[in-house]
């Protein structure tokens, strides 16, 4: 297989205006790379349009629905199907900016990860990890020459280092180090917070996360689920479909990992240490049950009882970072803090066991 090769792997849903966007903009690259599109049952004309290219180059997965399989199954089958070494976790709602793929090659090898940084329209707050300039929030209003030129002349790196730690798609690595974890987590599916899960997962089993200042892509944001017209929702306005998958996968998060989804500026993941815990509450309700309940494992390494008639807020926070006040000060034996009675049985800690799944 070449060296510099890449396979963007791009799952799309109902996305063709944007999918044919993210493919030209691929294709403008100087390196005739590869593109796997996954049709996750699109009724928006999109097989039509991949019918139509006769591109050798374009490798194609069509889910013909009539429901969807999600992004979690769609990457691991388009990264399975890969015919290069090296791929690139690609949404359809990027587009890449002029020499994308040599900014992210020249930081590649086996063990990293590397990200390009986004240039965004202002529908999410900034951050210190990309780019806030509007493009054109729709593809309608989006000129891929004003957008390349700006890149070409304008752009300045908003930090004064070309590579910082984090990561967030678009993602780069090779196959062979995808594929040793086992992929993305299926509790997940069809979407919302694998990408953090796979991200924890990455970091764990040793794998630098970098972020190239000098590679970009222009991100439309969010068009997959939470604002795809097609789900009911639309630029800035979020579908109840992810407001679902959003709240019910948070929950799993929890449960797995032990805390809310956590990373530093820069989008580097951290990683609390997991422990098998259980929380026992007496004076319950089933408003408090429901609130305590991804906090649980159901291990009893760690034992919480919880007083309904007592509990609060401070009572909340500090079970929300128990993991944490776990590892700094925790010791066999039993201990109160605020309202909570806390039993340590055992100091083991889980988080590696995570890395794989199978």
């Amino acid at each position: 297989m070449e060296r510099n090769r890449i396979t963007f792997v791009i799952p799309s849903r109902n996305n063709l205006e944007f999918l044919q966007l993210a493919y030209q903009s691929i294709r403008n690259l100087k390196t005739q790379h590869e593109i796997l599109v996954l049709n996750d049952a699109s009724t928006d004309g999109t097989q039509e349009w991949i019918d139509s290219l006769g591109d050798e180059d374009l490798i194609v997965h069509h889910n013909p629905g009539p429901e969807r399989i999600g992004i979690v199954g769609m990457f691991d089958k388009g990264i399975e199907m890969a015919r290069t070494d090296i791929i690139m976790a690609f949404h359809a709602d990027m587009v890449a900016a002029p020499d994308l793929d040599k900014h992210i090659l020249k930081h590649l090898k086996k063990g990293t990860v590397v990200s390009a940084t986004r240039v965004e329209p202002p529908l999410h707050p900034d951050g210190p990890e990309k780019m806030l300039v509007d493009f054109g929030i729709e593809v309608e209003d989006f000129d891929i020459d004003k957008f390349n030129n700006w890149v070409n002349n304008e752009y300045k790196p908003k930090h004064d280092t070309l590579v910082t730690e984090g990561i967030f798609a678009p993602w780069c690595m090779y196959k062979e180090d995808f594929l040793a974890i086992g992929g993305h987590d299926e509790l997940f599916a069809p979407q919302s917070k694998e990408d953090s899960d796979i991200f924890n997962r990455f970091v764990l089993n040793g794998y630098k996360v970098l972020q190239t200042w000098e590679g970009l892509v222009y991100h439309f944001t969010s068009r997959g689920s939470r604002f795809n017209k097609h789900a009911g929702g639309a630029a800035g306005k979020n579908s109840e479909e992810w407001l679902h998958t959003t709240t019910t996968n948070m929950k799993k998060f929890i449960k797995k990992w032990g805390t809310i989804v956590q990373h530093d500026q820069f989008m580097k993941p951290i990683i609390s240490p997991v422990y098998k815990k259980t929380i026992n509450i007496i004076n319950s309700n089933p408003q408090l049950e429901e609130a305590l309940e991804p906090w649980s494992n159901g291990g009893k390494d760690i034992i919480i009882t919880v007083d309904g008639n007592r509990f609060n807020n401070e009572d909340y926070r500090h079970i929300q970072n128990m993991n944490d006040i776990i590892k700094g000060s925790g010791e066999i034996g039993e201990f109160e803090l605020e309202n909570l009675k806390i039993t340590i049985n055992s100091l083991k800690e889980y988080q590696n066991d995570l890395i794989c799944v199978s």
